[in-house]
């Protein structure tokens, strides 16, 4: 039953990766040569957030991975500590 859930999900995982990477790529290939009053532009933010939201992804990201890091270090720091005492 689980491996029927698993599939399931990474499906769903799949399609909306795939539909991210389709519409980050339409936004950042192809809008920038549409005319600027042509309605599929409404589709779209402006382009400087296609720069600003990767940006503030991977800053976000990375502060994550260093803060987690940073917490298990600590954390076995203590119980080496707490071990030799």
């Amino acid at each position: 039953m689980s491996q029927i859930n698993d599939k399931a999900v990474g499906a769903a995982l799949l399609g909306i990766g795939s539909f991210v990477f389709a519409y980050y790529s339409v936004w950042t290939l192809v809008i920038p040569f549409v005319d600027k009053d042509h309605p599929a532009r409404m589709l779209f933010p402006p382009q400087w957030y296609a720069i600003a939201l990767p940006v503030f992804l991977l800053v976000v990201g990375v502060t994550a991975i260093f803060g987690f890091l940073s917490f298990v270090m600590l954390k076995s720091a203590k119980s080496a500590a707490k071990k030799s005492t």
